[in-house]
Formats: structure tokens, C-alpha cells, sequence
């Protein structure tokens, strides 16, 4: 079992950056898919990124490609995701969740494990 804590959210203006970042505890982090989906008032909660298990490969959202880096540090057992550019629709509470999965997956059911959440705002 994976259990996964997100930080790094916050107020932040259009245009700035933030980083979030998720840890997880339990030795197996490393045989783990992890993504990132975020989830606005009212909506679905949608993909955002996914890093595979060693880091080699990540897959992003059209919204957030080329303005978000996903990245992970096996031995923290951390993934983070880089957040630039940021522009108000990117409001959201943004989850980080596990997948045992041998590829690269971004549908909301193919993730086993998640975390609580971090708010980020951006402000126009």
C-alpha cells in the first residue's frame, strides 16, 4: 500500500510558479506510475501529468504541455510537478495519485492510490 501527501500549493499571480510536490511513504514507490490530475469547483477531476516508475518517460495534458515538468526523486519517494506560466484556469485542487501499472496511463480509474489534495489559486 502507497499513502501519498501533497504540498506546495498556494495564492500565487498569473504568470508565476509554483511547486508541488508528493510524497509517499512505503518501500515500494519505485514499482509505481504516478500522476497528477486537479480538480476545479463544480468539474471532473482531470489528468494532468504522469511520470513513469524510474522517470524515464512522462505524459502531460494539452493544457499544461510545455508550461508543467513532472519529475521524481525515488530515493525521497517524492514526485513533484513544476508549475510555470500559470494562468487562472489553472485553479484547482490538484491530486497526486499511484498507479500499478507497467506504462504510462492518465484515466482516473487505471490509479490505485491517492492523496488529499493541495489547493493552488492563481490570481489574474
Amino acid at each position: 500500500q502507497v499513502q501519498l501527501v501533497e504540498s506546495g500549493g498556494g495564492l500565487v499571480q498569473a504568470g508565476g510558479s509554483l511547486r508541488l510536490s508528493c510524497a509517499a511513504s512505503g518501500r515500494t514507490f519505485s514499482s509505481y506510475v504516478i500522476g497528477w490530475f486537479r480538480q476545479a469547483p463544480g468539474k471532473e477531476r482531470d489528468f494532468v501529468a504522469a511520470i513513469s516508475r524510474i522517470g524515464g518517460g512522462a505524459l502531460y495534458a494539452d493544457s499544461v504541455k510545455g508550461r508543467f515538468t513532472i519529475s521524481r526523486d525515488n530515493a525521497r519517494n517524492t514526485v513533484y510537478l513544476q508549475m510555470n506560466s500559470l494562468k487562472p484556469e489553472d485553479t484547482a485542487n490538484y491530486y497526486c495519485a499511484a498507479a500499478n501499472a507497467d506504462d504510462l496511463v492518465k484515466r482516473r480509474d487505471e490509479y490505485d492510490y491517492w492523496g488529499q489534495g493541495t489547493q493552488v489559486t492563481v490570481s489574474s
